[in-house]
């Protein structure tokens, strides 16, 4: 019996283009300043983005806004998830039993590990202002800094499916 093999050639990933930002301010706070200075109208997802790392769940919050005039979805997530983690300390006297928390970070995009949030932005269309959109996101205050990232640094580009 002979056997069938397909073979697919072409990627058939979505084109997305990926800004990292650099803000020590809370998610929600973000979403705000860029509803207030791009105009958008981020809200947060009922479900956070999910995985399971080392037996733990790891959420990332997520906040979309989709601009049907323009035909373009904005995703906004935060690249790093603090989880406190409860360990049981074993018995050295007679008092001596206890628990104490560790905290332990984990990644969205570990090759990243200096970016607190990504915008991903999909587009129908080739052009997208980038530009225009990064220097505005660059003259908010709260902002640090926000660059486009390449494509070809991503390894892992899995953690950004969000569908």
């Amino acid at each position: 019996m002979a056997n069938l093999k397909l073979v697919l050639d072409e990627e058939m990933d979505e084109p997305y283009t990926l800004v990292a930002i650099h803000c020590s301010e809370e998610e929600y706070k973000l979403a705000y300043l860029l509803n207030v200075h791009l105009g958008t109208r981020f809200k947060r997802r009922v479900s956070d983005l999910d995985f399971s790392s080392e037996g733990l769940l790891v959420t990332y919050p997520i906040y979309d806004f989709v601009d049907v005039n323009k035909y373009n979805n904005y995703h906004l997530v935060a690249n790093r998830c603090r989880i406190e983690e409860a360990v049981l300390q074993s018995a050295v006297g007679l008092f001596a039993t206890g628990v104490s928390e560790k905290a332990k970070t984990h990644f969205l995009l570990p090759e990243f590990k200096k970016v607190d949030y990504f915008l991903k932005i999909y587009s129908d269309f080739e052009t997208l202002p980038l530009r225009k959109i990064i220097s505005e996101i660059n003259e908010i205050k709260q902002v640090i800094s926000a660059y486009e990232v390449e494509m070809d640094d991503i390894k892992s580009k899995n953690n950004l499916i969000f569908d």
